[in-house]
């Protein structure tokens, strides 16, 4: 559903005017689409790319626009969602550094795209970005195996959904965080044991198809069975993963 533009939102002519893209000081160029290109092609598509900063609640993308945009995420996390049809959101995804938003070689958005934390993005027109794809077929490629890769995560999501207890549900939430939260550019470190979760409860209730009073349970239950701490209002603190992970099923 289009939304009505507001104060919240991006201003399309703006979200193109900010500082050129460096490919060589980006953070994720190892991890994003972008790696599949040489450094020449690489610099050639960072032309066509502007930095865009987006404000925590800001809107880049609205559910039912043209789709005159795509993009890598640099950095923080914003979330996909849609509307249902008495007007209620349902969030169905969350992007995270390196992660690809948009829609190349479509023409509508199918969600709308809003930073969960301040959050920067590095920004395409979206019909030079498929004229660009047409003429490097790696760049394709490498669309393709994201496209598949999300397909997985949401196959796997969906098995959660089904199948998972409320429990099961929240500890297999609190591990793919600490897992894709992880410092950029430090992936061999492993997973974050401590970190910011980036959804308050409510919204994290409405990704695992619970309710607030649920997901507020089950996280009192794993800190006070030491599996967690929560030192602040979105402060976690994994303490023991083993556990943790056992909690998960997995």
């Amino acid at each position: 559903m289009h939304q009505p533009e507001s104060d919240r939102t991006i201003d399309r002519s703006s979200a193109m005017a900010g500082t050129r893209s460096h490919c060589d000081a980006c953070v994720v160029r190892n991890r994003s689409i972008c790696s599949a290109l040489e450094p020449g092609a690489r610099h050639l598509l960072g032309r066509e790319g502007r930095i865009q900063t987006v404000k925590r609640g800001q809107t880049l993308v609205w559910e039912g626009e043209d789709a005159l945009l795509v993009a890598n995420v640099i950095e923080g996390v914003l979330k996909l969602s849609t509307s249902t049809s008495d007007g209620r959101e349902q969030i169905v995804g969350v992007v995270y550094p390196s992660d690809f938003i948009g829609r190349p070689f479509g023409e509508r958005s199918h969600h709308s795209v809003t930073a969960l934390v301040d959050s920067r993005v590095c920004l395409f027109p979206r019909a030079a970005f498929d004229r660009f794809a047409h003429d490097h077929p790696e760049l394709e490629h490498q669309l393709l195996n994201k496209a598949l890769d999300e397909l997985d995560r949401a196959r796997r999501w969906m098995l959660l959904l089904g199948r998972k207890s409320a429990s099961e549900k929240v500890a297999s939430f609190l591990l793919e965080m600490s897992v894709r939260l992880a410092e950029v550019g430090c992936e061999e470190n492993g997973p974050l044991d401590e970190f910011e979760l980036p959804l308050d409860r409510q919204q994290i209730a409405d990704v695992l198809g619970l309710t607030i009073e649920t997901v507020s349970r089950q996280l009192s239950s794993l800190r006070a069975s030491g599996v967690v701490d929560l030192p602040g209002r979105r402060a976690l603190h994994i303490l023991d993963r083993n556990r943790l992970m056992a909690l998960a099923g997995d």
